[in-house]
């Protein structure tokens, strides 16, 4: 069978859609991938020897009424663009990752009546999915979503190298080390109050930050007036090294992040991204509340609430508690959701 795998310009949706067309491939099926060209997917894709279109594509939620008008008729076109690749490619079926690329590549398998399915990282749906999921065959989720027909709950598809390797964290230590990620795009409440808190934390802590693109000498520049030692990267592109190496990771609320965060066995304090549509990050650190691998800091609070809670963690090693913890919904996410497919496809499709 062939797929046709819809993502684009976030890792949280770049990534989870590399690792199924993995999974695919390795299952003897072909795969095509739809996204805008951006670096994180021709990183994530470059070594899966797939075919890769690139479709030009704006969101819709937040732009004036022109904006909006632009992006319907940039659908339009795309809706065509895209039943030409199902045609000349003889696509059997898509997978859309979220974003609103997907919604003129769902719609053009719609009309040339090729089977949709979707896969919701978030614990909140997203837009585009949500409107797909009215003509999808199946709904997959990332985290257990109330009241959406059709779905199941597959959990997150992960890189391979964050499966079945958490290690073990000693307390043998006299440091306590901290990984802190802003995500590709890095987080400018992170960068800027970070540095801050851990000047008036006296514990002996090691600290790793990923700061983001074009952040780097600005947020090297906060720790040396702080006094404190860090190593600084803008970007790590598979981060299971720095994240094996800490005790506790510190992190903004995006889902597969999350995911592969605690799939390693490390807790994490969750700052939320305040604008997220639909608040999704707060739902996503609520759910990692809920298995007790994390707590949640969100921005409104006072950032002295925020250190408290970072000395907690450090002084009553809390972190050793979330060790202990496994995280194991999300390790076997590509191979369900591809048996699902299969079985699907097998029952309901002539190929």
């Amino acid at each position: 069978m062939k797929f046709l795998l819809v993502a684009a310009k976030t890792g949280g949706h770049v990534f989870p859609a590399s690792v199924i067309g993995k999974e695919l491939i390795k299952n003897n099926h072909e795969v095509i991938f739809i996204g805008t060209g951006s670096e994180i997917e021709r990183n994530a894709y470059h070594n899966l020897d797939s075919e890769i279109y690139e479709l030009s594509m704006e969101g819709f939620r937040g732009a004036n009424l022109i904006k909006k008008l632009q992006v319907l008729f940039q659908t339009f076109i795309n809706v065509f663009k895209v039943i030409q690749i199902i045609n000349k490619e003889k696509i059997n079926a898509m997978i859309g990752f979220g974003g609103f690329i997907t919604v003129p590549v769902g719609l053009a398998c719609w009309i040339t009546r090729k089977s949709i399915f979707t896969h919701e990282q978030n614990a909140v749906i997203g837009s585009a999915n949500k409107f797909l999921s009215k003509i999808s065959k199946i709904n997959f989720l990332g985290f257990p979503i109330n009241g959406l027909n059709k779905s199941i709950y597959s959990g997150n598809p992960i890189r391979e190298s964050f499966i079945n390797n958490g290690g073990n964290i000693s307390d043998e230590r006299n440091e306590t080390r901290i990984y802190i990620t802003g995500g590709s795009q890095g987080s400018e409440y992170i960068n800027k109050h970070l540095p801050k808190i851990f000047k008036n934390i006296t514990n002996n802590i090691k600290i790793i930050h990923q700061c983001g693109k074009d952040n780097l000498q600005e947020v090297s520049n906060i720790y040396s007036l702080e006094g404190i030692d860090a190593e600084i990267s803008e970007f790590y592109q598979n981060p299971v090294e720095q994240i094996l190496w800490s005790d506790f990771v510190i992190s903004r609320g995006g889902a597969l992040s999350l995911s592969e965060i605690t799939s390693l066995r490390r807790g994490v304090v969750i700052i939320p991204l305040p604008t997220s549509i639909d608040n999704h990050q707060v739902e996503n650190a609520k759910s990692i509340e809920r298995i007790k691998m994390g707590i949640m800091h969100e921005q409104k609070e006072h950032i002295n609430r925020l250190q408290e809670k970072i000395r907690d963690i450090i002084e009553n090693k809390i972190y050793l508690k979330w060790k202990n913890l496994e995280n194991n919904n999300h390790i076997n996410s590509s191979k369900i959701i591809v048996k699902h497919l299969e079985t699907y496809l097998d029952k309901n499709e002539t190929l």
